[in-house]
């Protein structure tokens, strides 16, 4: 597969303009390293459908935990994160407010702009703007099957503007093509196809032929622009000798074996989908592409039928069960009742693909520690419990030391604060020196923070 001059020009030096879900950076910006104690990036990692909370019939939360500050012990649902136990923050007690408490759509809109209705600006768009403004791509907004059916509106959950929202990418390839230039690992065994330099040549004599009617400072800064070119042309000339097995900046890897592009919304494919998208999110933080990314599995009121994911404790060939067709399991935590035991055991894998997320950052060395240990990766969905839709007590949970500001290994009690104080306390970790978020907020979360 050849790239258009657009591809290579957008994905690697941000002069062209991207898709909607690509947030564009200033052209000619180097990105800067982070002050101590302050977030290098945030990543937010979400899933549709809610948790097993409480129930309508007054049964507990299986998703919530109980216990001291410290000490605490993880249950079933969370059991995929005690690896990670220490480098989390769990949260209890948030409320997203009252106004379309029961409703998905409603839950959605308030989750990252903490304003009814989606009436403001998510906190992704707002930290991409500010302290992810000097990136490459000052956004990047990566789902799985999160267009599926035609989803469009309120099944997104960023908002660029007050009621305005944007898809995310759904193709790990075209996302790939479009932040590296460069073509993703394939096939079985991996193999990989040059991109032709021709197009380069013509980009770089372009910008000769510009070069010469430029003055001094112009020239210097147009010098930049040409040394990057030319990076992209020795990048893509290693291709053609392949590429190792583990991704980095200058040979980025995905693997995207046995899907083809027809096959993006086979639900069968969805676990390597969702792994191409974090593995390639990875990488473009690593590489210092982005600051600000979200990653969007599905959407609300999810029709992904999970019983078809392979080698998973939901696979079931015979029989289709979709995540939200489970989420309603019932008044009650019945273990005996096929849509509970599903629903359970779908929540357990969004969790375990959350971890695999924290893995792949801490695996990645940075500054004395790991990535993540310099990042803030919120895990949210857009309703408490599943099957009564409350928007009260919603399972939030915050990964990442953010470069020493954040504590981790703890579990906060927040009972009667709103959600806004999270958005609000998560853009005091990211440098934004700013005294309200959304609506409801009161100075960020007590506590959270050093």
């Amino acid at each position: 597969m050849s790239l258009s001059r657009r591809q290579i020009l957008t994905g690697l030096l941000a002069t062209a303009a991207g898709g909607a879900w690509l947030g564009r950076g200033r052209l000619g910006t180097q990105v800067a390293k982070a002050a101590p104690a302050v977030a290098r990036r945030l990543i937010v990692y979400y899933f549709p459908d809610g948790v097993a909370g409480p129930t309508a019939g007054g049964m507990p939360s299986l998703w919530h935990l109980s216990g001291p500050e410290r000490g605490f012990a993880l249950n079933d649902q969370l059991a995929a994160l005690s690896s990670f136990k220490d480098d989390c923050v769990f949260l209890n007690g948030l409320s997203m407010g009252p106004t379309d408490s029961g409703s998905h759509p409603g839950g959605a809109k308030k989750l990252l702009t903490a304003v009814d209705g989606g009436g403001g600006e998510s906190i992704d768009r707002f930290l991409a703007r500010t302290a992810g403004s000097a990136a490459p791509f000052r956004h990047v907004y990566l789902g799985a099957m999160a267009k599926q059916n035609g989803a469009s509106g309120d099944k997104h959950i960023s908002y660029p503007a007050a009621g305005v929202t944007v898809a995310p990418e759904d193709s790990p390839v075209a996302a790939m093509a479009a932040l590296f230039g460069s073509q993703p690992m394939t096939g079985d065994p991996l193999e990989s196809k040059a991109v032709q330099t021709s197009i380069l040549d013509t980009a770089l004599a372009d910008l000769e032929e510009l070069r010469a009617r430029l003055g001094a400072t112009e020239k210097a800064k147009l010098d930049l622009h040409t040394d990057a070119l030319r990076e992209v042309e020795r990048r893509i000339q290693m291709l053609g000798g392949g590429m190792p097995p583990m991704g980095t900046c200058k040979n980025p890897v995905i693997d995207v074996a046995g899907i083809g592009d027809g096959a993006w919304y086979d639900p069968a494919n969805f676990p390597k989908i969702l792994r191409a998208q974090i593995d390639l999110m990875v990488q473009a933080m690593a590489c210092g592409l982005s600051k600000v990314g979200v990653i969007q599995g599905s959407y609300h009121t999810s029709e992904l039928i999970m019983s078809r994911f392979p080698a998973t404790e939901m696979y079931d060939p015979g029989f289709d069960m979709r995540s939200h067709q489970a989420s309603h399991y019932g008044p009650a935590h019945d273990r005996g009742k096929r849509e509970f035991r599903d629903y359970f055991a779908q929540r357990r894998w969004w969790v375990a693909q959350f971890a695999y997320l924290l893995q792949q950052l801490k695996a990645r060395p940075e500054d004395g520690g790991s990535m993540l240990d310099h990042s803030l990766v919120l895990l949210c969905t857009e309703v408490c419990d599943g099957n009564t839709h409350s928007h009260d007590n919603m399972p939030f949970i915050l990964a990442g030391r953010a470069g020493g500001r954040l504590s981790t290994g703890r579990l906060l009690h927040l009972e009667g604060r709103r959600h806004a104080d999270l958005l609000l306390s998560i853009a005091h970790a990211m440098g934004q020196s700013i005294s309200g978020f959304g609506q409801g907020s009161s100075g960020g979360l007590p506590g959270l923070l050093s």
